[in-house]
């Protein structure tokens, strides 16, 4: 941490292959920001051990917005990992966690801003509310969503209907609170956001918009999640069930 001063939100955006997006994804954001008053952030781009130009863009990047820095995660690499390593360097008070294709709404992730500038201590939007839309989400990839959301739904007892989503929002606190971070991979979506609810963090609900990409790859490969979502999912279920509390937030103790 630099004696900078600190950003309110941190937007963090794991980037892996994604030199043909990371730059536009990146411009709407720091454009939606520009017509608030409040615009105290930053955007934060983890480069997962790229191979293609994704450095270069981010080098430009930084180059031209103030807003947006870059850090490297070496090797080993994936979603998690990537994500791990920008919670480790973020500055803000609040951090949103993005992907880099745009799929997310610049308009969502402004109004994520201000719900926890309003003191929400996590933001969880949804796409499948109502209000909520989705655009040329796959077929598949819709059924396996809806069905894994189901399953935690009903293991936890959750309202709560896209917790897979990787876009929500936390403060501080609640990423301080819901350490040590397993994840290596995509199930860090599921993780963070069980460990919140699990450990007593209080969260709030929205309708979000959500559009698949239009350039570059999906780096999630569902054939390989599977058993790492179920191994998170119920790694957090013991926690609720066996742990006596002792992680939850009003049984932790701190330092004086």
């Amino acid at each position: 941490m630099t004696n900078e001063p600190r950003p309110f939100i941190s937007i963090l955006i794991p980037a892996h292959n994604e030199e043909g997006a990371i730059a536009g994804t990146v411009e709407a954001i720091v454009a939606r920001f520009a017509v608030e008053t409040f615009a105290d952030y930053e955007i934060l781009v983890v480069d997962d051990g790229s191979t293609d130009g994704t450095a270069r863009c981010l080098q430009d990047l930084a180059r031209r917005l103030p807003q947006v820095r870059h850090v490297y995660n070496p090797p080993p690499n994936g979603f998690g990992l990537a994500v791990r390593c920008g919670l480790a360097h973020y500055r803000g008070a609040a951090v949103c966690i993005v992907m880099a294709d745009l799929s997310d709404s610049p308009d969502d992730i402004w109004r994520y801003c201000e719900r926890l500038r309003a003191g929400s201590e996590c933001v969880f939007g949804s796409r499948f509310l109502r209000g909520s839309r989705v655009i040329d989400y796959p077929l598949h990839k819709l059924i396996l969503n809806r069905c894994a959301n189901a399953f935690i739904r009903m293991l936890f007892g959750l309202r709560f209907n896209d917790v897979t989503n990787a876009f929500k929002g936390y403060r501080r606190e609640v990423i301080d609170g819901i350490q040590p971070l397993l994840s290596k991979h995509f199930n860090l979506t599921v993780e963070m956001p069980l460990k919140a609810m699990v450990r007593g963090f209080r969260f709030e609900t929205m309708p979000i918009s959500w559009q698949n990409r239009k350039t570059g790859v999906s780096k999630l490969k569902i054939r390989e999640m599977g058993s790492r979502y179920l191994f998170i999912v119920l790694y957090v279920l013991l926690e609720r069930l066996l742990s006596r509390g002792d992680y939850h937030r009003t049984r932790m103790r701190h330092p004086e």
